[in-house]
């Protein structure tokens, strides 16, 4: 394994190999090309929603819009019962490659795309000690580099979700992209999906902490509920500056941790979220008191809670509960109200049929193809991937702080606005 550089936390000092001068240059006739990597393509899996849109197109603001990129090579690790991929190749004419370097080269040894989608989501893979999942995500990426080292050239590179389960392999890949110079979007559809009602951040303002009340489970849905909360987090004055320890709790802990002294503002914010939602327990088709932290405590019993401390004395949390929505909060400094807002997620069987959300994750895909730039730093999905392990760690340690030396480092988040509104 290659020496790891030192982590470098400003965008403008990423290196740049000359040899890869040309980073995503068109070189060829009409659109551009992508690679695109599936772990297993079935119906409502992360592959089946990327490859859809990305082959057929989606509907933007009233309109349908056609494919911008070409996928031209497509490699799938796995074909599980109810396999869409090679009915979907067969509609498409896409071709199927044994490799990732062959789908990366389309069978000519060279690099041969403009772009690469790694969907490393689903499927049946290894799990790790600690119950998180061993998504090729990681091994994919390195025979990615190895392709781009061994053409003298690199394209963009997408990541969906959190990068790797080992925190020295998410920040080698981030060091990779350094390195060669390309640019390296990951994460979560959460951040740019639609807003109820429209919130943002105002770049720049005091914001002295942010929450999100979520769903799912640990090393799975906890890595939505960090990116929701992450992306209005590092809009605040003086922008990212890093973690400094993770706690997290389940139960009964939780409750007792948002009602301990100096969790005032954290419990406001819970309660504040949790009145945000359009799904809250309603077993008689209403809830069944004001919602607070007493009826929460007795209608949520099932909670897992993180609890992160950031430089500066900045806080976040994300709590994992039976309640289908993600709900935000922030409060800003001598302002009397929290912001709020429900982070639209319509899922399908629950109120929806096509996952709309990723809509504006695989438009920022594509631009990102056709600019050669991200949008937004990688250091945010760095960030929260890692907060994934932490907060893996300190559940396994029984709830005890995990102190996250290797997480303090700092980013700044664009000025614009960047969620779906259109």
């Amino acid at each position: 394994m290659p020496q790891r550089r030192q982590f470098l936390t400003s965008a403008a000092m990423a290196l740049s190999c000359p040899t890869f001068g040309l980073v995503a240059r068109a070189g060829q006739a009409g659109k551009k090309k992508i690679a695109f990597l599936g772990t297993e393509v079935r119906p409502l899996a992360h592959a089946q929603h990327f490859l859809d849109r990305l082959t057929l197109g989606y509907p933007w603001a009233g309109k349908w819009q056609k494919p911008r990129v070409e996928v031209a090579g497509v490699y799938i690790d796995q074909f599980p019962d109810g396999d869409l991929a090679r009915g979907r190749a067969q509609r498409h004419n896409l071709k199927l490659y044994p490799t990732v370097a062959e789908a990366l080269t389309l069978g000519t040894g060279k690099l041969a795309v403009d772009g690469v989608v790694i969907i490393g989501e689903h499927g049946k893979y290894p799990k790790s000690a600690k119950g998180m999942v061993q998504y090729p995500r990681y091994r994919w990426f390195k025979e990615v580099v190895e392709v781009f080292e061994q053409s003298g050239r690199a394209v963009p590179v997408f990541n969906d979700k959190h990068l790797s389960t080992e925190w020295a392999e998410c920040k080698e890949m981030v060091d990779d992209a350094r390195r060669l110079g390309f640019a390296f979007l990951a994460g979560s559809s959460l951040p740019v999906t639609r807003r109820e009602p429209q919130t943002e951040v105002p770049h720049g303002v005091d914001l002295i902490e942010s929450l999100c009340v979520a769903y799912g489970g640990v090393d799975s849905y906890d890595f939505h509920a960090f990116e929701t909360a992450q992306c209005m987090a590092e809009r605040r004055k003086g922008g990212e500056r890093g973690v400094i320890s993770v706690r997290a709790l389940k139960n009964e802990a939780v409750y007792a941790e948002l009602a301990s002294p100096g969790r005032e503002t954290t419990r406001k914010l819970f309660v504040t979220a949790l009145n945000r939602s359009h799904n809250l327990p309603a077993a008689d088709g209403y809830v069944t008191d004001a919602v607070t932290l007493d009826w929460a405590r007795g209608q949520l019993k099932s909670i897992t809670g993180f609890f992160f401390e950031h430089e500066g004395g900045f806080r976040s949390s994300s709590y994992l509960t039976g309640v289908r929505d993600f709900t935000w909060s922030g409060q800003v400094a001598g302002e009397p109200d929290p912001m709020s807002c429900v982070f639209h997620l319509p899922m399908p069987k629950h109120g929806s049929t096509t996952a709309d959300f990723f809509h504006p994750l695989c438009r920022q895909i594509e631009e990102m193809v056709l600019t050669g730039r991200t949008p937004v730093p990688v250091e945010r999905t760095l960030l929260t991937s890692g907060m994934v392990i932490a907060g893996v760690d300190s559940l396994a340690a029984q709830g005890e702080v995990v102190r996250t030396p290797h997480l303090r480092f700092g980013y700044q988040a664009p000025a614009e606005s960047l969620y779906w509104r259109d």
